[in-house]
């Protein structure tokens, strides 16, 4: 890996990810269109219905043009492996961004549905456009809104099948201050079984501390977790970490 590879502040995109780090909470974008630049990318660039070829060319593109804020191809193999353990039916992802992390969903568990919620409809919209392009629009699905407006999107996931006990696996890749409040409110409406899968990215960086607290609190109990030491994405300077936690109990019980 090259020196600026490695090292993400030798950069340029980086550092302006750095500068517009604070539109990520109203837009869901860096505010320097790099995001429609990763879309028009892949169309240029990949495979038609080459999910490999269309998730190779998005990490290309991060490494290459500009620095994107998915899970990214080192975290990515992480999040494989736990689908694969979790070999799911239903799967929903919190924070879609450009659609990367959904692909890695979609290929890492053929058979399932996955669901992905955005706050931002250009996200959505970018992500509909690299789903279609990798040939799996049909069974991976943009929900626009989040857990934490009142029941509104849980209510819209719940017509689309999301139920107790039918949920395999649930993938956090949102605003970080968010995953405990989101995960409890998909706790009480019952949605995990025994066995669901839940993992978390970016807990270590930027940051999840109160999702990984509550984590290390009921280890053993509600969940078992492994805390994988990883690094943020796209580089090999910062790390990160990402949780991967079984839920334990075979109905929420309050």
């Amino acid at each position: 890996m090259s020196l600026r590879r490695r090292i993400p502040m030798l950069r340029w995109s980086f550092l302006r990810m750095a500068v517009g780090a604070r539109n990520i909470f109203t837009t869901g974008q860096i505010g320097d269109g790099r995001e429609a630049a990763a879309r028009d990318f892949v169309l240029a660039n990949a495979r038609r219905g080459d999910i490999d070829d269309v998730l190779a060319t998005i990490d290309r593109f991060a490494y290459e043009k500009s620095f994107l804020i998915n899970v990214g191809d080192e975290k990515g193999a992480l999040l494989d492996a736990a689908v694969r353990r979790a070999d799911p039916r239903l799967v929903l992802e919190l924070g879609t961004y450009c659609g990367y992390g959904a692909l890695r969903l979609a290929r890492a568990a053929p058979q399932a549905r996955v669901f992905s919620v955005e706050l931002a409809e250009a996200n959505a919209e970018i992500a509909r456009a690299i789903w279609e392009h990798a040939g799996v629009a049909d069974r991976v699905t943009c929900v626009v809104g989040t857990i934490g407006d009142g029941g509104r999107t849980l209510d819209t996931l719940a017509g689309h099948g999301f139920g107790p006990g039918a949920l395999d696996l649930l993938f956090l890749d949102h605003d970080k201050n968010a995953y405990l409040a989101d995960l409890q409110s998909i706790l009480d409406r019952g949605w995990l079984h025994r066995g669901s899968i839940v993992v978390a990215d970016n807990v270590r960086l930027p940051g999840a501390p109160k999702y990984r607290e509550f984590m290390r609190r009921e280890q053993g109990r509600l969940f078992d977790t492994v805390e994988h030491k990883t690094h943020a994405e796209y580089q090999s300077l910062l790390p990160d970490l990402v949780l991967e936690s079984v839920y334990l109990e075979s109905e929420h019980l309050g």
